[in-house]
């Protein structure tokens, strides 16, 4: 892991836990099998060391996490204007990791629950219809995160 240039910036790794926990979404980098980078944004959600994200089955992000499962997430929270300053007030939070696919169907459930409750609360009480419907033609990912550093102004 780089050191940090601006070390009066960083956050504590709770603090950088918490900006990836309520960031409205995260951007994960991907590279190509050319070796061209790529990046797509996606609605996750943690638990203990791992984020999950849903897919498609197949798709862009999906071919490149098989061919190099080393990702890098960025998340951003707290996005304030400064007033008089040619500056903004942030937090954020980047993780690198490892993406691997989730094959259990009950860790699945589980993951899909967890983004679920992140982002649609109120919408809950249609989660097993849509699992029903859904579960076999759903992906689920999660990245383990090996390193997180956080950055705030």
């Amino acid at each position: 892991m780089r050191t940090m240039r601006r070390k009066d910036r960083e956050l504590s790794r709770d603090r950088a836990l918490a900006v990836a926990d309520t960031c409205a979404y995260s951007v994960m980098a991907t590279v190509n099998p050319d070796g061209a980078p790529y990046c797509v944004p996606l609605s996750m959600a943690r638990e203990e060391n791992w984020l999950y994200f849903h897919s498609a089955l197949e798709g862009h992000k999906i071919g490149n996490v098989r061919h190099q499962n080393r990702v890098c997430v960025c998340c951003v929270g707290q996005v304030r204007e400064a007033p008089g300053e040619f500056s903004i007030g942030y937090e954020s939070a980047v993780i690198h990791g490892v993406a691997l696919e989730v094959t259990s169907r009950k860790e699945k459930i589980h993951a899909l629950a967890l983004i679920s409750k992140r982002y649609t609360p109120g919408n809950m009480e249609a989660f097993d219809k849509a699992i029903e419907k859904n579960l076999d033609r759903t992906a689920v990912w999660k990245i383990r995160i090996d390193e997180i550093s956080g950055k705030g102004k």
